[in-house]
């Protein structure tokens, strides 16, 4: 027995054979136990609905990242190392690279939570502040945004992800509101008729709910009428601009007229 305490007590270098051992048998126990969470990490993710390929991924190496520097500092613990000194040292240096890289580690937070959450894919259109258009890239970083006037827009995801965020494409569909105005001469069936002339030449735009027509509001020189209809979020612009133009020339083939603000002058001779 006393041969075993004295062969632990052997010195090797600054080590005895005993902390060698002690530090081997941690280092092992901690290489077992960084596999079996990694595995264990790995099946967890894996079942989750909410994060795709690339983020589990990221939040994977994150983890062996944490357990590689808890590995080091048991492993030192075990030798006799002070390790009060080295975990202040990765405090002091955890807390230095958060600072310098404070705005990168916002947008890779951010990314995070457009891909876990995923309020839009890509080939969406959406519109976040000013900047509408399609998504065509989601990195950790940004999101790449092709606008329709040919524009690419790279959107920092740290304020994409705290910004309001519109989606046009979700539901399949967008509704179209357009406001005419006819005047008080004009028989309501006129217009109306007149209206759905309109929307059937952009009939093959269309999708279902039908379109409708109604009689909205009366001003004080002429009536307001809506109408409203449903197309494909990629033919929103097209059916908008082609019912424009289909609304006036219907207008004039039933002879009603589009009324417009104007001001009358009577001169009175004195």
């Amino acid at each position: 027995m006393n041969s075993i305490s004295d062969l632990l007590k052997v010195s090797l270098g600054s080590f005895t054979l005993g902390k060698l051992l002690s530090a081997a048998l941690t280092l092992a126990v901690c290489i077992l136990a960084m596999r079996l969470l990694n595995k264990l990490a790995a099946k967890l993710l894996s079942r989750s609905k909410h994060l795709n390929d690339r983020l589990q991924r990221i939040l994977l190496t994150a983890l062996k990242a944490g357990l590689y520097i808890v590995t080091g500092i048991l492993t030192a613990d075990a030798l006799g190392v002070n390790t009060s000194s080295l975990t202040a040292l990765v405090s002091v240096l955890t807390l230095g690279l958060t600072l310098a890289a404070e705005d990168i580690l916002g947008n890779v937070a951010g990314g995070m939570i457009l891909l876990s959450s995923r309020p839009f894919a890509i080939g969406d259109i959406i519109r976040s502040g000013e900047m509408t258009g399609i998504v065509r890239e989601i990195n950790l970083n940004h999101t790449k945004l092709e606008t329709f006037d040919g524009q690419i827009v790279f959107l920092p995801n740290k304020e994409l992800s705290a910004s309001r965020i519109v989606n046009y494409t979700a539901l399949g569909k967008r509704r179209i509101v357009r406001t005419v105005t006819a005047s008080y001469d004009a028989p309501t069936e006129d217009v109306k008729a007149a209206c759905r002339e309109a929307l059937a030449q952009v009939e093959a735009n269309l999708i279902d709910p039908a379109p409708e027509v109604y009689l909205t509001n009366y001003g004080s020189s002429s009536i307001e009428y809506t109408v409203r209809c449903w197309t494909k979020p990629e033919d929103y612009a097209a059916t908008d601009l082609a019912l424009n133009e289909a609304l006036r020339v219907a207008f004039e083939h039933h002879g009603v007229e589009m009324t417009y603000d104007h001001l009358n002058v009577h001169m009175v001779d004195r």
